[in-house]
């Protein structure tokens, strides 16, 4: 009885194709967290929320490098993989997928992923070829794993956006969304936050904190772009920041909003050569 207990909750790590087709045979109801490592509560949220929802869960572990446009972001992207395991273990998540770059880019899937014109906007206008890069990696780990739902965070809403919108194409795969997961002092948690210095790390809490009361008050405005503007001035006067985009955005479809309802505030802009984004 001990030994069926044991191997009831027993997490399996599969660490190539092989090994995932053979754990994945026969399991229904699965849910799947991608992620690239450095885990912190905003993934376990996700992970709980899986736990939850669905029958299993398996969440992968795989540093992308054809998201990164910067060698060197790629290179200095925090890495923990033992810290990730005894975390996941905790959990008592049921699968945990490490796969090389090899078992992942092996499959010579022909996967077109080429931004339009109109959704070339906030990250996508500054990072060229990060969201073809994270779609391309989506499509083939969702096409290996073929989970029943994938979790997702609101923190990267624009990744999360064009995720959904490029799997429903070729894919039956609910992508739901989850709640951003702030710390104390506001700051949405990411594992890029690992980098920063610690006087950052409260700046980038008092720039949350100021947005957050900043989108509670707004109200209709004659133009929302040159209120953003004005903003954008004010904030990078106060901080002493360069800020790449302060916009306010339609969620359902990502297109500059004069409505506060169904809206968000998207921001991105670096600390000390850590670049950090967020939404309201």
């Amino acid at each position: 009885m001990f030994y069926l207990l044991k191997s009831f909750i027993q997490m399996k790590i599969l660490l190539n194709n092989s090994d995932l087709n053979e754990a994945l045979y026969g399991v229904s109801d699965l849910g799947f967290v991608p992620t690239m490592g450095s885990l912190h509560k905003g993934h376990i949220s996700l992970i709980k929320k899986s736990l939850k929802e669905c029958n299993k869960t398996i969440v992968s572990i795989f540093v992308n490098p054809t998201q990164f446009n910067n060698k060197n972001d790629y290179k200095k992207y925090p890495r923990n993989k033992s810290r990730d395991l005894l975390i996941l273990k905790r959990l008592k998540v049921n699968f945990v997928y490490l796969p090389s770059e090899k078992h992942v880019y092996k499959s010579k899937l022909k996967i077109r992923s080429k931004l339009t014109k109109k959704e070339k906007v906030l990250c996508a206008q500054f990072r060229k070829g990060h969201f073809e890069g994270v779609i391309n990696v989506m499509k083939r780990l969702t096409m290996t794993i073929k989970p029943s739902k994938i979790f997702m965070g609101e923190k990267d809403f624009q990744q999360f956006f064009l995720v959904k919108k490029y799997l429903k194409k070729f894919i039956k795969t609910k992508v739901i969304s989850c709640d951003t997961v702030r710390d104390a002092n506001k700051l949405a948690l990411s594992s890029r936050n690992l980098l920063l210095k610690n006087t950052d790390y409260k700046l980038a809490g008092k720039i949350a904190q100021n947005l957050i009361s900043f989108k509670k008050k707004l109200k209709r405005v004659n133009s929302f772009k040159k209120l953003m503007l004005s903003k954008k001035k004010e904030l990078e006067k106060i901080y002493d920041i360069n800020i790449e985009y302060l916009e306010f955005r339609n969620k359902k479809n990502l297109n500059l909003s004069s409505k506060i309802k169904g809206s968000k505030i998207f921001i991105a802009y670096n600390l000390d050569n850590v670049r950090l984004i967020d939404n309201f």
